[in-house]
């Protein structure tokens, strides 16, 4: 709770929070907010914003509630960045745990597995892994992990190398504890904290590699993203720039949210290490 007080007290974690969960809460109440499809048509094509009412932000060039798309969008696009954080934080915290503890061959071998993965750019290995398997929501969110753990498994395995060798380490294999459940049990927990600061990190990078696969169009057709929006717009960037301007400053502001409370959070949390 100390932690919580001073991010509130923290400028930029406070902004940060606070966009964070207004996009949060719009995720979640995106079918009472616009209960109607968001891909269906609802009035005439490229009908500028604020002309309408009832249309706000206008329409697209299918005549497409430009304001539903974006409310719809920031689900699936929050869905996909803390999905593939969530999965790129447990592959990498285990890989890391499992090489710092064991050691020896199962070190150099798993390290050299991390080394292979970090030489290809997080976005190519996307792109090349969705365009194999096939575009869907869990693929992207699969893709997007692949790229993703070898942070935190570096991470996660420079901190077992420090805990290793520590008194309840010690005092665990003294009373019999298997090697696979001590890692598990007493060094992975105490690794964990400096790996999930990563986690802000990866979900803006997991948003914006999202919106990059929707913009070429390797994203599940059915599902609104911010990125299939971006593109939507290119073709009449010249007559309703709006179409991509629209979600772009959205895929924005969700990103300078998520690195702000990361900031707040960090400084939190040393403020926390400089009291104790």
């Amino acid at each position: 709770m100390n932690v919580f007080f001073r991010l509130l007290r923290s400028p930029e974690g406070a902004i940060g929070l606070a966009v964070l969960c207004l996009l949060a809460l719009t995720a979640i109440f995106a079918d009472v907010i616009f209960p109607h499809d968001p891909l269906s048509i609802v009035g005439p094509a490229l009908l500028p914003p604020f002309s309408d009412p009832s249309l706000p932000l206008g329409t697209d060039r299918l005549g497409r509630d430009v304001l539903a798309e974006l409310v719809h969008g920031a689900r699936a696009s929050l869905a996909v960045g803390i999905a593939a954080a969530v999965v790129a934080l447990v592959i990498g915290s285990l890989i890391g745990t499992l090489a710092g503890f064991a050691g020896g061959l199962i070190d150099e071998a798993l390290m050299r597995v991390v080394d292979a993965f970090q030489i290809v750019p997080a976005f190519l290995l996307a792109l090349a892994f969705v365009s194999v398997i096939g575009a869907s929501l869990p693929v992207v969110v699969l893709a997007i992990a692949l790229g993703a753990w070898t942070g935190p498994a570096r991470l996660a395995r420079a901190e077992v190398l420090s805990i290793r060798a520590r008194d309840y380490v010690a005092a665990a294999r003294v009373i019999g504890m298997r090697p696979l459940e001590i890692a598990l049990s007493e060094v992975l927990p105490n690794a964990l904290p400096p790996v999930l600061a990563l986690s802000s990190v990866i979900v803006a990078s997991s948003i914006l590699i999202e919106a990059a696969l929707s913009f070429l169009g390797l994203s599940d057709p059915n599902v609104v993203t911010w990125g299939s929006m971006i593109a939507e717009g290119r073709n009449v960037l010249r007559s309703a720039p709006f179409l991509s301007i629209v979600p772009g400053i959205a895929l924005m502001i969700t990103v300078l949210g998520v690195y702000l409370l990361s900031e707040g959070l960090a400084d939190a949390l040393s403020r926390r290490r400089a009291r104790a």
